[in-house]
C-alpha cells in the first residue's frame, strides 16, 4: 500500500485530492496538512512514502519546504503547480531541488476532465513510489503537455509507418532525445557537458505546453550549446538543441542535405504530446544510420517502438541505466524489447555521444 501525505493551503484541493487517490487500489491518504509545518510534523507521524506539495502557501511556499526536505529527509514528492510561465519556472526549480515529477493545480471545476486527472495523478504517484530519490547535495542553478487522454494512440495517428529512406552515411549526424519522468534534469545533465560542435539535437520530453520554452530557456544557461524551443521550418545545424513544444509533436524531415524541425499538431500519441515515439519515427525515416537515439529516464513505454525503428534503419541506440534513472520505463521498455544497442549510466553519456560524433 503507498501511503500519501497532501500538503495544500486549500481545503477543496485537499478534498479533491483525497477523493481521487483514496480511490486508487494499492493507495492510501494517510494525512493532509495546510502548510509545511504542519507537513513537517506529520510526516515523523505518519511516515507517507510519497508527498503531494503545493508550490504556494503561506508561512513557508512549497520549493523552501522541499529544499529542507530533500537535504534531511529525502523523499518522492509531486508537485502541484500552476501551468503558467511563473508557474513553470518555479516548479524546474523544484525539479532541480529533487522532486520527483508533478501535475497542474485541480480545478475545481473539473466535471468533464476528472477521469483524466485522476488518472494522471494517480499514475505518477504510483511512478513516484518506486523512483530513485535523489538527496540534495547541490544548490540548484539559476537562471510528460502531459498526456492525459483517455484513447491510448500509436505514432501511425501522426506519421505512417514507411520503410526508410536509404541515406548514406555521411558527416551530418543527428542525436535524438526522448525523456519524461526525472528528464528535466537528465538532459541537462547530458546537454551541460557536451562541446558545442556536436550535431544538431532535437529532444521530446513529456511536459506542458507553458513549460517548455522556460525548460529550454533554463538549460540553455547551462550548455555551451544553442538550447531553444523547436519552432516549425527550423534548420537543424551543428552546436544547437531543439525541444519540442509542450502540445506539438517534433518531426525530423530531410530537405536534401539539412534537416528541418516540423512541428505537428496531430492527437496524443501514447497520451502524450510531444510523443517520443512520434520524433524517433520521424528520425527513423529521414536520417536513417545517420541518427543516433537516446531514451532517458521516464514512465511508461513512449518512445520505445519508435527507438526499435530506428535500430531497424541502422542507427545507434543508447538507453540510461536503472540504477541512474528515477523511473525506468521508457529505457528499460526499450532495453526489454532488444531495441538498445548500449546502456550506460547518466554521466558517461555525454562521452559516448561525442564518441559517436
Amino acid at each position: 500500500m503507498i501511503k500519501v501525505l497532501i500538503v495544500d493551503d486549500s481545503a477543496l484541493v485537499r478534498q479533491l485530492l483525497t477523493k481521487m487517490l483514496d480511490g486508487a487500489a494499492g493507495i492510501k491518504v494517510v494525512g493532509t496538512a495546510p502548510d509545511p509545518y504542519v507537513a513537517r510534523e506529520k510526516i515523523k507521524l505518519l511516515k507517507p512514502d510519497v508527498l503531494t506539495l503545493d508550490i504556494e502557501m503561506p508561512r513557508m511556499d512549497g520549493v523552501t519546504f522541499l529544499g529542507n526536505l530533500m537535504r534531511l529527509h529525502p523523499m518522492p514528492v509531486i508537485m502541484i503547480s500552476t501551468l503558467t510561465e511563473k508557474g513553470a519556472d518555479i516548479t524546474l526549480q523544484a525539479l532541480e531541488l529533487g522532486a520527483i515529477d508533478f501535475v497542474s493545480k485541480p480545478k475545481l471545476d473539473l466535471s468533464n476532465q476528472i477521469d483524466d486527472y485522476s488518472r494522471e495523478i494517480i499514475d505518477k504517484v504510483r511512478a513516484a513510489a518506486v523512483a530513485k530519490v535523489r538527496p540534495l547535495t547541490r544548490k540548484p542553478s539559476k537562471s510528460q503537455t502531459l498526456g492525459t487522454g483517455s484513447e491510448k494512440l500509436t505514432a501511425d495517428a501522426v506519421l505512417s509507418r514507411t520503410t526508410s529512406k536509404k541515406h548514406f552515411r555521411t558527416t551530418d549526424r543527428i542525436i535524438g532525445i526522448g525523456a519524461s519522468t526525472g528528464g528535466t534534469e537528465a538532459i541537462k545533465d547530458v546537454l551541460r557537458m557536451l562541446s558545442p560542435d556536436m550535431p544538431g539535437i532535437v529532444i521530446s520530453q513529456h511536459i506542458p505546453e507553458a513549460f517548455s520554452g522556460p525548460f529550454a530557456a533554463r538549460v540553455n544557461n547551462e550548455s555551451a550549446l544553442t538550447v531553444m524551443e523547436a519552432k516549425n521550418g527550423q534548420q537543424i545545424v551543428p552546436g544547437h538543441a531543439y525541444i519540442a513544444p509542450g502540445n506539438r509533436h517534433l518531426c525530423v524531415e530531410r530537405s536534401g542535405a539539412r534537416y528541418i524541425c516540423r512541428l505537428n499538431d496531430g492527437p496524443l500519441v501514447n497520451r502524450h504530446k510531444p510523443s517520443v515515439d512520434v520524433m524517433f519515427r520521424s528520425l527513423a525515416q529521414n536520417a536513417g544510420q545517420n541518427a543516433i537515439g537516446l531514451m532517458l529516464t521516464g514512465m511508461g513505454a513512449d518512445g520505445a517502438e519508435g527507438i526499435g525503428e530506428m535500430k531497424a534503419a541502422g542507427a545507434v541506440t543508447i538507453a540510461q541505466d536503472e540504477k541512474s534513472s528515477v523511473v525506468w520505463g521508457m529505457p528499460g521498455e526499450s532495453v526489454k524489447r532488444g531495441y538498445i544497442d548500449e546502456v550506460l549510466p547518466l554521466l558517461k553519456i555525454a562521452q559516448r555521444l561525442t564518441d559517436l560524433s
